[in-house]
């Protein structure tokens, strides 16, 4: 703190203790009398908190100062002339009440306290808002704060929909099933109708703006997810499923339905800017790895089963393409193609489940470069697909394995204390 400050009627005691907690990068609070620029003396209530980094080494210090000159001595003015000390005493605690309430003396266990990363992950801890989440602005009746529990509890529940549809829809557009199971459709059409009532709350739920203030105004509101997210919302939750459930549609127009809900994969890129300070836990990045792993190779296995399908029958020659690994496939587990002369089709083969297991099966294996070679691609196409799957794994290991033993490295700087 300034000396200039500081003047006659400043308690030297409390200079000092001010003075020893900067040098002890303790927190403290204190009752002292400071002097503005035309050395007008004022009380202040003033707190002072140091702020720590990752490796609890103090980098800055947080200061408050709170007006209480009224509370230290009574003003005097026109509106008060004649009244007892008493009574100007008490008007000034009720003019007062918010600064009353601010006046709680700041816990050093609270300073250093360590919260739980879980409850950091699920932004459910009230003492970890940030200040402008403690204040509460006001708001419309019909308008949701982006930071209270129930708008943080649906974004998880969004999360989940989110990665259930990351799953089921590449599944779905590539082995080209029709949705005609009541159970499945029906829980479907429940993540539909979600995912639009995510979009009514979202008319009508507060955002930061660029300054950092919460915006509650109900137009801005409006016009800022109007501007974003909607158009991309509002594909996202369209019923395809139940288009898809109709026999009559044309199975081409039934995969684009189907490949349009791809769009909500989109909405991942606004949990990415949540997590992405959490990204310092070797633990947390591990599990996140692992995750994204499985959920690329299940991307490419729908891919791989993909390119199979395209090229084992020849829709010019109708006739069977014996170099394709869906045959090959077919003759190893006893379940050889058919070729139904009344019919002129092609029928038999292995199970959808069967090939989604091999396919994943080949992906994984691809990924981690092991190939054991049981199942092998045989086309070109099945060839160039094979080597950029190659290249995804090796450079998907090579991030992994740099920058998780970074990640170790820095968590045992932090254990050990080097700088």
């Amino acid at each position: 703190m300034q000396n200039f400050m500081y003047g006659e009627l400043t308690d030297k005691k409390t200079i000092e203790k001010v003075r020893q907690t900067f040098d002890n990068y303790e927190s403290n609070c204190f009752e002292v009398l400071l002097y503005k620029k035309n050395r007008t003396p004022v009380w202040f209530y003033m707190q002072i908190a140091p702020i720590r980094n990752e490796h609890e080494k103090v980098v800055l210090f947080l200061c408050t100062f709170k007006d209480i000159t009224l509370f230290k001595q009574p003003i005097e003015d026109d509106s008060t002339k004649g009244w007892t000390k008493f009574a100007r005493l008490t008007r000034a605690l009720t003019n007062s009440r918010s600064v009353l309430q601010q006046l709680t003396p700041m816990n050093k266990t609270e300073v250093v306290h360590k919260h739980s990363r879980l409850a950091e992950v699920l932004q459910l801890g009230s003492d970890i808002l940030p200040q402008y989440k403690q204040e509460a602005p006001k708001t419309p009746p019909h308008i949701i704060l982006h930071y209270c529990a129930f708008k943080t509890t649906w974004d998880w529940v969004i999360l989940i929909l989110t990665f259930y549809t990351a799953i089921m829809v590449p599944y779905n557009v590539s082995f080209k099933t029709k949705q005609n199971n009541i159970a499945w459709l029906v829980l479907d059409s429940v993540v539909d109708v979600i995912f639009l009532v995510d979009i009514v709350l979202n008319f009508h739920t507060t955002f930061v703006g660029p300054g950092g203030e919460v915006i509650s105004d109900p137009k801005l509101i409006r016009m800022n997810y109007l501007k974003t997210w909607f158009v991309i919302d509002l594909l996202s939750c369209l019923p395809y499923d139940i288009i898809n459930a109709f026999e009559n549609v044309d199975e081409g127009i039934s995969s684009l339905f189907s490949s349009l809900k791809v769009v909500r994969l989109l909405r991942l890129g606004r949990v990415a800017r949540k997590l992405d300070h959490y990204l310092e836990y070797g633990a947390a990045v591990l599990v996140l790895l692992v995750c994204v792993f499985g959920l690329v190779a299940h991307w490419l296995a729908c891919i791989w089963y993909s390119i199979g399908d395209y090229e084992v029958i020849d829709e010019v020659t109708n006739t069977i393409q014996i170099d394709s690994w869906l045959y090959q496939l077919a003759l190893s587990i006893g379940t050889p193609y058919r070729y139904n002369t009344s019919a002129g089709i092609w029928e038999g083969g292995p199970s959808k489940d069967s090939l989604y297991v091999s396919s994943l099966y080949f992906t994984m294996t691809s990924l981690t470069t092991i190939g054991f070679g049981n199942i092998a691609p045989t086309t070109d196409v099945e060839k160039m697909f094979s080597v950029a799957m190659m290249m995804v794994g090796c450079k998907y290991f090579n991030f992994f394995i740099k920058n998780y033993c970074y990640w170790q490295f820095s968590w045992l700087q932090s254990q050990i204390g080097l700088k």
